[in-house]
Parts: C-alpha cells; sequence; structure tokens
C-alpha cells in the first residue's frame, strides 16, 4: 500500500501481467460451454488501477503483440456477443437465476458491453501515461449523463450486433435499453453540457477526466399529484450501476472545522477538526469510433469503521453510534440540497468542498508519480488544466493553494503564480442570486485555513486595483473596491482605509443619517450597504454606543445582539428581528425613555450591519487565468455588466466559448430516422463527426423528394411520442397535431408562465368562437411541458400546479377536442428528451432577454429540425443567424432594454395590454379549478417590491408573443413552407456541435493537444 504526498490513500494494483493478478479477468476454462467469450479471449484483461500508484515500467499498449490481441479478440459478431451475454447473467450476476426477464439481461448486456470499453479504457490511460502530456480536468457538480447503453454501443459501431445477439435470447435492444435508469447526476443544462464535454474530449481524442460527486439519491424524482410538484428521493443506485466500478484503493481525506496553528518550520497546518475519507468510483467514457476512452470519477464519502462508536451502540446508543458515519455519507447523498437552514448551507458547502480537496489530491497525486522522483512544480500548469464548471468548484483555489504552501513548502508568490496558470472559470450565469456567496463566518468555522487564504488573496486584490487606479480619485477607487473585493461588507485594511478618512464628526446623530456612520474608517459603500437588510449572527451594534443616548444603547443591545448560536441568515431573507413581538414587557420603559430621546434629536432606526461574505465568483475571476461565457451575447454580458470592472483590469483573461451538444447522442442515437435521411441525402455519414457537413443540406432545401422523407421521419417519432406520454400521462394525442413543446427546469426566468399564460388566451378564444370558426383559425396543437422546480423554489412549483390544471381542464372539454392539448411530463429526465425532441416541431425558448446564459436545449431542437421561437437571449441569438431570420420565430423586448423597461415599471408607467389582463382574470375566474392563483398571478402586478412588479417582464412581452404564436400557425399551415424551414434548421445547427467548444476550450484556454491510438 502506497500513500500519496498529499495525505491520500492510492493503492496501486499491479500491472496484471499474470491472471492471478488480475481484479476483473477471463481465463480460458476447460469446461466445454458456449460462452465462446471465453474461448476467445486467450490474454485476460483487467480493471487497471487508475489511481495514484508508483511510476512503473509503462507499456505502449497499441505496439506490444499481447495488447494488440486483446484489442483483437473482442467479440465483435453477434453470437459472441450473446454468449457473453449469457457469461455474465450466469457469473456475474445480480438477479436470481430462475429466468432472464429484461432488467437482467439489462445488467448482463452493459457487463459485456463494458468489457469492451474497459479494454480501451485500459490502453487509453496506459498511452497517456507513457506520453505524460498535459491532461484537462473538468470539475462539475453535475454530470447529467443519461442512459448509457445505447450510446456506449453506437460510440462502439456494435448496435446491429448487440440488437442481433438480443433476439437472439428472447429479447429486444430497445426493451433492453429501457430498463437502464437515468444516472442522477444532474438536473439541468449545466449537467447535460458536462456530459456532452465528455463525450467530444473522448471523441477527439484529448487527454481529459471529468470529476463530480456520486449522489445516491440524485435530486429528486419529480411527481405530480392532484397537489402539483411532490417529491421523493431518487432510486438509480438501488440495484447497482453496472457501468462503474468502485475504487476502493483510491481514496482521500478530506477536512472540516479544526483549527489553524504555526509550525516550527513557519508554516500554517490545519489540524484536529472533522475527517471524512472520498472514495473513487470509475464511469468509462468512450468516444465515437475512436478507441479513446476517458475517464469520470465520482467521489463518494464515508469514514473508517473504527469510527463506529461500539461502546455506544451496545449501550443502546445507536444513532450516537453512527452518527460520524452518516455525517459522512450525506454529503453525496442529494444533489443541491435545501440550504435555508444552517444545515442545509453547511452540507452545500461540504459538498463543494469535497469535490474539491479529493479531486485535486487526485490530478496532484498522478502528476507527482508522472514526474518521477524529479517533481518541478512550476510544471503543473504545463502538465494540468483544472476547468471550474460554474463557481461550484471554486474552493479549487484556496485548495491548490494550501496544497502548495502547506504540504509542499513553496512560498506564497510561487504557489500563487501557479494556481493562476492552473485553474480557469466557466461562468454560466448573469443571476445575482447565482453567483454564489457564502457566509464569512460558517466558511471560517468549516474551512479555517481556506479562509485565511481567501484574505490574503482579498488583501493582494486590494492592492492590485490601487496599483492600477491610483489614490487620487478616492470616489472611483472607492467604487472599484466595493465592487471587487472578494470579501464584502469588511473593512479595509487600514493601510487603504486612511485613504478615505473623513474629518471626525459629532457624536450627535443628525437626522436622516445612519448611526454606523461614525465608523469613520470605512466608507458605507464599501463595508455597510446602507440598502441592506440582512443580518449576520453573532454580530452587536456596539460601534457606536458611544455616540447614543444610553437608554438606546440599552435598548438595541437587547434588540440587535444574537445568541452565537443563532442561524446565519443569508442574502434574500428579511429582517423580522425587530417586529413587536421582539419587544418584551420590561423593554417598554427604555422603549418609552428611547421615543422621548428620539424626539429630541430626531433620530433614525439603526440600520443594521450586512453579513459579511465571500464572493465565490469574484475569486473565480481572481484566481484564475481565464474567464468565459457560453454565447456571444452572455460573454458580451459578463464584460460589459457581471464582471466589468475585472474586465477592465484584466481584457485578455475574458472569452467566449458558445456552448455546443454531442451531435452523437443529440440526433445520430436519438434519431436514426432522420439520420438515415440526412445521411442518404448529403452522401455521407461523416456529418457525425464533421457537423459542418450538415449545411450541404441548403442546397436540397426544396426538394419535394426530400420534403416527403423529411415528414416521414418527424411523423415517426410524433408516433412514438404519442405512445410515451399514454404511458406516463394517461392523455391521448394526436400526432397530426403540431408537437409544441418546452422542456427545461422550471424557473421564473425560462418564463414557463408566458407559455401557460398564451396556451389561456388560446384557449379562450377558442371558447368564444364556433366549431367551424376554431378549425379554420388554429393550428392543432399539443403543448408539452417538462421540467422541474426546486423542492424550496414555491413561485415555480405553482407554475407546475398552474400548467397541470389548464392541461386537466383543456384536455377533458369536448368543445376542443384534439384541437388543442396540454400534456405535463412527470420527471422529465435525459431519456425523455430523447423522445421528446425528434419528434418536436415548435420548440419554446423564451427566456427574458439577457438571462439565459446560452442553452443547450435550442441546440439540441434546431439539430433535429424543430423551429424555435424565443427571444434574442443566450445561444438563441447565434442560432437565429445561422438558421436564417425567416426560420425563426423572434418576439419580445431585447437585452439593452430590459433595464429601462424595470425602470419604467417601478416608476408606474407600464401600461398592461388588455388582453394580458383579460387571460388573469380567465385564471382567477376559477376556469381552471378552485385552486387560488392570486399568489402566483401576484408577481405579475403592482410596480415593485418583492415578489411583485413583473421582475421577468411577463405582461411586457406578451402582447408580442402572442402575436408571434399567430405567425406560427400561419407558417404550420403551410407544410411545404414548414418543412423547409426545419431542414435549414438543421442545415444551420452544425456550429453548435460541442466538437467545435471542446476545440476551441482545447486550443484557447487548457493548451492541450490530442493523442490518439493508432
Amino acid at each position: 500500500m502506497a500513500t500519496s504526498s498529499t495525505g491520500g490513500v492510492a493503492v496501486a494494483i499491479s500491472r496484471c501481467s499474470s491472471a492471478t493478478a488480475r481484479l476483473i479477468g477471463f481465463t480460458s476454462r476447460s469446461r466445454s460451454s458456449n460462452v465462446l467469450l471465453l474461448t476467445r479471449l486467450k490474454p485476460s484483461f483487467c480493471i487497471r488501477c487508475v489511481s495514484g500508484e508508483p511510476k512503473q515500467r509503462v507499456r505502449d499498449p497499441v505496439t506490444e503483440e499481447g495488447d494488440l490481441e486483446i484489442l483483437r479478440s473482442f467479440p465483435l459478431e453477434a453470437a459472441s456477443i450473446a454468449s457473453s451475454i449469457q457469461y455474465h447473467a450466469e457469473f456475474t450476476p445480480l438477479f436470481s437465476p430462475e429466468n432472464f426477464e429484461s432488467p437482467k439481461a439489462f445488467f448482463a448486456t452493459a457487463q459485456s458491453v463494458r468489457d469492451a470499453l474497459i479494454i480501451n479504457w485500459n490502453a487509453t490511460y496506459d498511452f497517456h501515461e507513457k506520453m505524460n502530456v498535459k491532461q484537462a480536468y473538468y470539475l462539475s457538480m453535475e454530470f447529467l449523463q443519461g442512459r448509457a447503453l445505447l450510446n456506449a454501443i453506437g460510440n462502439l459501431k456494435l448496435t446491429g450486433e448487440y440488437a442481433e445477439a438480443l433476439e437472439k435470447l428472447g429479447h429486444t435492444l430497445e426493451s433492453v435499453a429501457s430498463q437502464e435508469p437515468d444516472a442522477a447526476l444532474g438536473n439541468g443544462g449545466l449537467g447535460r453540457l458536462a456530459s456532452c464535454f465528455l463525450d467530444s474530449l473522448a471523441t477527439l481524442n484529448y487527454p481529459a477526466w471529468g470529476y463530480g460527486l456520486r449522489y445516491k439519491y440524485g435530486l429528486f424524482k419529480q411527481l405530480i399529484t392532484k397537489d402539483g410538484q411532490e417529491e421523493v428521493a431518487e432510486n438509480w443506485l438501488e440495484i447497482g450501476n453496472p457501468w462503474e466500478i468502485a475504487r476502493n484503493d483510491v481514496s482521500y481525506p478530506v477536512k472540516f472545522y479544526g483549527k489553524v496553528v504555526t509550525r516550527s518550520d513557519g508554516k500554517r497546518s490545519w489540524i484536529g477538526g472533522e475527517d471524512i475519507v472520498a472514495v473513487a468510483h470509475d464511469v468509462p467514457i468512450p468516444g465515437y469510433q475512436t478507441k479513446t476512452t476517458i475517464n469520470l470519477r465520482l467521489w463518494s464519502t464515508k469514514v473508517p469503521s473504527d469510527q463506529l462508536d461500539l461502546f455506544a451502540f451496545n449501550a443502546g446508543e445507536h444513532t450516537k453510534a453512527c452518527e460520524a458515519q452518516a455525517n459522512a455519507e450525506k454529503i453525496c447523498y442529494i444533489l443541491y440540497p435545501g440550504d435555508e437552514s444552517e444545515e442545509g448551507k453547511i452540507l452545500r458547502l461540504k459538498q463543494q468542498y469535497t469535490l474539491c480537496s479529493a479531486s485535486l489530491q487526485d490530478i496532484i497525486s498522478r502528476f507527482e508519480r508522472r514526474s518521477g522522483g524529479n517533481v518541478k512544480w512550476e510544471e503543473l500548469p504545463d502538465k494540468v488544466a483544472v476547468q471550474m464548471n460554474d463557481t461550484h468548484p471554486t474552493l479549487c483555489i484556496p485548495e491548490l493553494m494550501r496544497t502548495l504552501m502547506d504540504l509542499k513548502g513553496m512560498s506564497w508568490e510561487e504557489a500563487w503564480k501557479i494556481t493562476q496558470r492552473t485553474v480557469a472559470y466557466t461562468n454560466h450565469t448573469v443571476l445575482p442570486e447565482a453567483l454564489e456567496k457564502w457566509s464569512y463566518d460558517l466558511m471560517q468555522r468549516l474551512l479555517p485555513r481556506h479562509v485565511e487564504i481567501i484574505e490574503m488573496i482579498d488583501e493582494q486584490l486590494v492592492g492590485d486595483i490601487i496599483s492600477e487606479y491610483g489614490t487620487s480619485n478616492p470616489e472611483v477607487l472607492e467604487k472599484k473596491l466595493a465592487a471587487m473585493r472578494i470579501l464584502e461588507n469588511f473593512d479595509l485594511p487600514a493601510s487603504v482605509a486612511k485613504l478615505f478618512a473623513k474629518p471626525k464628526e459629532s457624536p450627535i446623530v443628525e437626522t436622516g443619517e445612519e448611526v454606523e456612520a461614525c465608523d469613520e474608517a470605512l466608507p458605507a459603500s464599501v463595508a455597510k450597504p446602507k440598502e441592506s437588510p440582512i443580518v449576520e449572527t453573532g454580530e452587536e451594534v456596539e460601534a457606536c454606543d458611544e455616540a447614543l443616548p444610553a437608554p438606546v444603547a440599552k435598548l438595541f443591545a437587547k434588540l440587535f445582539t444574537k445568541p452565537k448560536e443563532s442561524p446565519i441568515v443569508e442574502t434574500g431573507e428579511e429582517v423580522e428581528a425587530c417586529d413587536e413581538a421582539t419587544i418584551t414587557d420590561k423593554d417598554e420603559p427604555a422603549l418609552k425613555e428611547t421615543q422621548e430621546e428620539n424626539k429630541a434629536v430626531n433620530l433614525e432606526p439603526v440600520s443594521i450591519p450586512p453579513p459579511k461574505m465571500v464572493r465565490m465568483a469574484n475569486l473565480c475571476v481572481v484566481g484564475g487565468h481565464a474567464v468565459n461565457g457560453v454565447a456571444e451575447i452572455h460573454s458580451e454580458i459578463v464584460k460589459e455588466e457581471v464582471f466589468n470592472d475585472f474586465f477592465q483590469l484584466w481584457p485578455e483573461k475574458f472569452q467566449n466559448k458558445t456552448n455546443g451538444v454531442t451531435p452523437r447522442r443529440w440526433i445520430h442515437f436519438c434519431n436514426p430516422d432522420l439520420s438515415a435521411v440526412i445521411t442518404k441525402w448529403i452522401g455521407t455519414n461523416d456529418w457525425v463527426l464533421k457537423t459542418e457537413k450538415l449545411a450541404e443540406l441548403r442546397k436540397f432545401a426544396d426538394s419535394e423528394d426530400l420534403h416527403i422523407e423529411w415528414r416521414a421521419a418527424k411523423r415517426s417519432n410524433k408516433t412514438k411520442v404519442a405512445s410515451f406520454l399514454k404511458q406516463k400521462t394517461g392523455y391521448s394525442v394526436n400526432p397530426d397535431a403540431m408537437f409544441d413543446i418546452q422542456i427545461k427546469r422550471i424557473h421564473e426566468y425560462k418564463r414557463q408562465l408566458l407559455n401557460i399564460l398564451g396556451i389561456v388566451y388560446r384557449y379562450k378564444k377558442m371558447k368564444e368562437m364556433t366549431a367551424a370558426e376554431k378549425e379554420a383559425k388554429f393550428v392543432p396543437r399539443v403543448c408539452i411541458f417538462g421540467g422541474k422546480a426546486f423542492s424550496t423554489y414555491v413561485q415555480a412549483k405553482r407554475i407546475v400546479k398552474l400548467i397541470t390544471d389548464v392541461g386537466a381542464t383543456i384536455n377533458h372539454d369536448p368543445d376542443i377536442g384534439d384541437l388543442l392539448k396540454v400534456v405535463f411530463l412527470p420527471d422529465y429526465n435525459v431519456s425523455a428528451a430523447e423522445l421528446l425532441i425528434p419528434a418536436s416541431e415548435l420548440s419554446q425558448h423564451i427566456s427574458t432577454a439577457g438571462m439565459e446564459a446560452s442553452g443547450t436545449s435550442n441546440m439540441k431542437f434546431a439539430m433535429n429540425g424543430c423551429v424555435l421561437i424565443g427571444t434574442l437571449d443566450g445561444a438563441n441569438v447565434e442560432i437565429r443567424e445561422e438558421v436564417g431570420e425567416d426560420n425563426f420565430f423572434l418576439f419580445g423586448a431585447r437585452a439593452h432594454e430590459i433595464a429601462q423597461l424595470r425602470k419604467e415599471r417601478a416608476a408606474g408607467k407600464f401600461v398592461a395590454d388588455e388582453r394580458f389582463e383579460e387571460v388573469k382574470e380567465f385564471v382567477k375566474s376559477g376556469a381552471f379549478g378552485g385552486n387560488n392563483y392570486d399568489e402566483l398571478l401576484g408577481a405579475l402586478e403592482g410596480n415593485e417590491g418583492f415578489g411583485r412588479g413583473d421582475y421577468f417582464l411577463v405582461g411586457k412581452d406578451f402582447p408580442s408573443y402572442i402575436e408571434c404564436q399567430e405567425k406560427v400557425d400561419d407558417a404550420y399551415q403551410n407544410q411545404k413552407r414548414w418543412t423547409k424551414m426545419s431542414i435549414l434548421n438543421t442545415a444551420g445547427s452544425y456550429k453548435f456541435s460541442s466538437d467545435r467548444t471542446i476545440h476551441e476550450y482545447a486550443n484557447d484556454i487548457w493548451n492541450i493537444e490530442p493523442l490518439q491510438i493508432n
């Protein structure tokens, strides 16, 4: 057993040079069996331990005869594959032997496929070890993989062979594949993008790994009941995951709490506290038409068995005895646990640090091993590129600094230079609430050494800002510091605070002034914003007591001082500490005395100091060498608004990398009918790897023959979805109607509310018409929704409830029939998307302009010949440019208009369209049941205030939206025109392949090169 220099266990398995040393292997057996694979695979193969094993002689797997024989000998014909499946059903069973039903068939089939992946996986790993080139590591809290079976055999080019083999065994490939649960490792576009990137990295032969967490229960499984959305735990791991390999020999310690001490050599050391162990679980990611198979390493958490308190257990204190194990395991229970409570916040921060700590220990261990006995730390950025997918892995920055300084003995300057050259950051949002901030107090308790390092980074940043802007204009400097500091609501260093010192004022507080103004060392805009209503735990209002009348100071101490155990209040929570219930009978005399004093001095209420926070996005920008947005318009907003001050200081850091999706999963495999049509007309299937060839469809866009084949493929997919919806929801839909789809997580800015209100308007108008008028005016539509509302996001859950109520009414209205159906698909996931997207004809991407970073589902829809209706937001802008303005239905306000429109609304200048008011009143009338929608619709009313004022501009864009929908109806009635639009959407989607995006990351940010096994 070897221990890594970072403290993690990295047990090595030998090179597996003999059958007895193999972890998993096939050997020739004397028994005569129908398992043909056993006689074919003479040189056994193994699952390599891709961990921190000692450096050994590395063979070139593409030149040594044994490995070549392995690569040649994997069964490629249906009979051998069938035997391999039978072998796994018999010898690696997870089910009883009595039968061979579909679930058992799936596991046996998956294990058979995994055999092939392991061969390529080992070869890839050995080759990367030998070449010792720079490798990229993609850290993400989410990897929304979807099902793996069809994708894996498709990438191996064995789909036909496996289909035939399963037919020999009495099953169909489709029925077996349907048994696989979706891996519950993500929620939305962030996780799906990460998975597309891994597919492209493997396909393009880049040396790269992904790192994430192995969530036992996922986000949640969504149920739709009469009360709306309900959540239950995911069960995707209940009967095991045939794709993963638990690396119990690859584990690393992760610490929380404790304290920091100074060692005898002057270095800082983090000791004590709570220790857990992160254990690796590896999932092979195969490339398309290549042997390259890369790794997704997922971490689970536990404690050593000796932390079970047997004394307490045998004394009957079972919960206490298992407390340490329970605390460790729950870190990887749930994706995005609710963080309304302090415990929820602690758990989320533990998740983020576990991902960063375990992954960096693993990366550094590999760097040290590949360096042999001559580790040169200054070369780390030449061998390692760490990409932080959003702000969740931000702690990589202080963790890498801690490792280099405290464990490797480097100076601050050396460690900082290496860290900045190693780490890069992808921003995925412009929403302020999504730019993570953590309570300083919480982080200081949980990660004390990291807070010390963050404070030092912040102090260095302050110095950089002053060096850049000088001190001649204190007002400008003050604004820069307020916007750019990592530590929010903190005093400036004393040397800097002197720059803003003001003459000492009278202790008498004048009318309208804040009591905290006496803190002359700190400008209010930097440290204590007047408007902030946030209370931080344990902070006492003492700074200005000497300036207050004694009774006032006494009362304030009672009202605003919180006990140490009080939970931390995060941004966005309202301060209610001073309501009338807080003032006790004992306080009344002091209160009356205070009121008299107030009359004398006209004293205004004291503003409460806002909480001290750590701004993670600012830390990402400061600590990394590159910052990229994910669509052209988003990257401009990042530069001009979100991080404008940083952009002015370091313009060279900022880039755009427009997102993409893998064409393998998102058209070639999920839409075989349309793929066959494309291949026929282009004359090659090279477009699966070179999507620019899709543009060749443009020259056939008017061909009637292509139109016929194109519509037939679409009709076939719609028929499948009609059956799927019947199975999942009980609703019958007409496959000849237009399929109008909006599938994405439920959020106010994504505006599912606008969509359903548009449907309500459509329904209301239908009810006012005769049957003949309805049929002449409206195209039959099936409106399909899918997506999860976060469990504590009340407004989003109200939107789900409205959608389901509207559907229940319309779908049972005999006056409407097949002219309009509304279906909410429960528990939307990747597998559902792979059915819905190929069947789609209109897709809605209607977020408030400037609020969607990119979106990736819009790319998938366009790739599958779906016409989009949307705003000029995110990647919609670029999609419209590529497919042509005439082939995209555009509506709504533009991004540069949004701020002014909100100001006008706040000033009472907005006048709602009468159709919008009509729809709201119709909903309130009870037309869709007895549920009260006042709170949902109340957000669309009023001019300003929390939960008011229509922040997402649903009312503003509603007239434009319904008018655009009329244009959709007109276009769909002309099927020749619509089919041409559909073809041109696919032709113009070539830019939105994740292969293009990954090439850009590799060239512009990571500086890595493809490394192909010949």
